[in-house]
């Protein structure tokens, strides 16, 4: 059972290697066009971790909280203020949305995953945290 999905949502083996791997690569990809197309370091700074605010809406509860975090760490609003940070030529944009995808790359790198609605420390990565280490 190499490659296959736990009970509980969890890729394992090859797959989750795989998916460790494009997040690596998506964070790398990011940084380096940050750099190369010239962004602000302080406004990657001040940005880069403003994704994991979401984790608060965990206070309401697990429900809720795993929506707000799943919505805050997909691809798809930062895939879509890239193309609109291109298409409209507004820096700040292409900023935000190089800075956004560089968090959601080094999170899933590190194996912090989408959240199920069981709590924050499961996720389609594996469970993180105390529960995840034992």
């Amino acid at each position: 059972m190499d490659d296959a999905v736990t009970a509980t949502g969890e890729v394992t083996g090859g797959i989750k290697v795989l998916l460790r791997l494009e997040g690596l690569t998506l964070f790398a990809g990011m940084v380096l066009l940050y750099a190369v197309w010239g962004g602000s370091w302080l406004v990657f700074a001040l940005l880069f971790l403003a994704p994991d605010l979401s984790f608060l809406a965990y206070l309401a509860d697990s429900r809720f909280g795993a929506i707000v975090y799943n919505a805050a760490h997909s691809y798809m609003v930062p895939v879509a203020l890239l193309t609109a940070g291109f298409a409209l030529e507004w820096p700040l944009l292409l900023s935000i949305a190089m800075i956004w995808l560089a968090h959601i790359g080094i999170d899933r790198a590190l194996g912090y995953g989408l959240k199920y609605q069981a709590g924050f420390g499961f996720t389609h990565l594996g469970r993180i945290g105390r529960m995840g280490k034992a």
